[in-house]
């Protein structure tokens, strides 16, 4: 059985996806969770996009057969692995030829098969859509080492709503962001993710996420969606110097030397070249402490120039005593999303 779905019912049957796209074209984009089950390689494409425009779409859809004719057993095999149930839902670019195809052969076999109308394409129409609505959102700041990101984390543990920005970018929104190991997605992949969490959360009631600058490494936050982080509440947390050089000794610490040694000459201009010269000396000698100091200077004084831009209306500030889980609570008590029972 093989059935035509909107992208809405299709995020209500709750039964596994499969592009049938190219590698490529799953590497640059795809539904969060989807398996990739290619009908053509990425050159097999080619060829066959090459055929439709400089000959005839027959003679596309016979090399089509030609190239996929073995591999039928095949992608019916990977199928049952992937939905043992035999029930999937399955989509290409357009909802075309290669996810009908293989929904008829999967058909064929016995398989429950829902086709996404429109395929990929609707589904990014349909992410980006998602960043146009109006969430209600709470940002947290705080200048460098202050620890939002565990307090996001905690407020998460106590099922509240966490956008977290820098997991989805796979970066730490810093000129150290990529800690060495992580791996930015594309900046489709980005919004689509970004778009997929979303859209499990719940508009009207208080979602809370960091703040950050528009781009995070080499990813932008979508344009409507960083105009509602900006007009948004702001609660700023305040940490004692002290303890934010602690807390990012140890974050840094043990990273590779040359990596941060090459991360803090990308910004020797807005460092200054005696801060830089300072800043990888204390590195080369094993004094964190000293570097992330003077890194801090830096980072501060951008924190401020932020800062000033906000509406003094929408900013609060809570003093951080260290424990994670009560700064969370007054944070909630702060936004209203706590009863003043809360605290004690």
């Amino acid at each position: 059985m093989t059935k035509a779905i909107n992208l809405e019912e299709y995020f209500k049957l709750n039964i596994p996806l499969i592009d049938v796209r190219t590698p490529l074209e799953f590497a640059q984009g795809h539904v969060p969770g989807a398996f990739n089950l290619p009908i053509f390689s990425n050159e097999e494409r080619v060829q066959v996009g090459t055929t439709y425009k400089q000959q005839s779409r027959e003679d596309a859809i016979l090399l089509g057969l030609d190239l996929t004719g073995p591999k039928w057993s095949g992608f019916i095999r990977e199928a049952l692995k992937i939905a043992p149930d035999k029930r999937v839902a399955v989509h290409c670019w357009r909802g075309g030829m290669r996810s009908g195809a293989m929904a008829w052969v999967l058909g064929l076999y016995g398989f429950e098969v829902y086709t996404i109308a429109g395929g990929y394409k609707t589904y990014r129409r349909w992410a980006l859509a998602q960043f146009e609505k109006p969430f209600n959102l709470i940002v947290l700041g705080g200048m460098t080492g202050s620890g939002k990101t565990k307090i996001l984390r905690e407020l998460r543990v106590q099922a509240d709503q966490v956008i977290d920005l820098e997991d989805l970018a796979q970066h730490q929104g810093s000129a150290f962001g990529t800690m060495n190991r992580l791996i930015q997605p594309t900046q489709e992949q980005f919004e689509n993710t970004f778009a997929f969490e979303l859209q499990q959360l719940d508009a009207a009631k208080p979602i809370w996420v960091e703040d950050e600058s528009l781009t995070i490494g080499k990813r932008t936050i979508p344009g409507a969606f960083w105009r509602n982080m900006r007009s948004a509440r702001l609660i700023n947390l305040h940490v004692s110097d002290e303890h934010r050089v602690n807390a990012l000794v140890e974050e840094y610490g043990t990273l590779d030397k040359e990596f941060l040694i090459d991360c803090t000459e990308r910004v020797k201009k807005r460092l200054g070249p005696e801060q830089t010269k300072h800043a990888i000396e204390a590195i080369r000698a094993d004094r964190m402490a000293d570097f992330i100091r003077l890194l801090l200077v830096y980072y501060d004084k951008n924190y401020h120039r932020g800062l000033a831009k906000r509406d003094p209306a929408q900013l609060f500030s809570v003093e951080r005593d260290g424990d994670i889980h009560a700064t969370a609570n007054e944070l909630k008590i702060i936004a209203g999303t706590l009863p003043l029972q809360s605290l004690f």
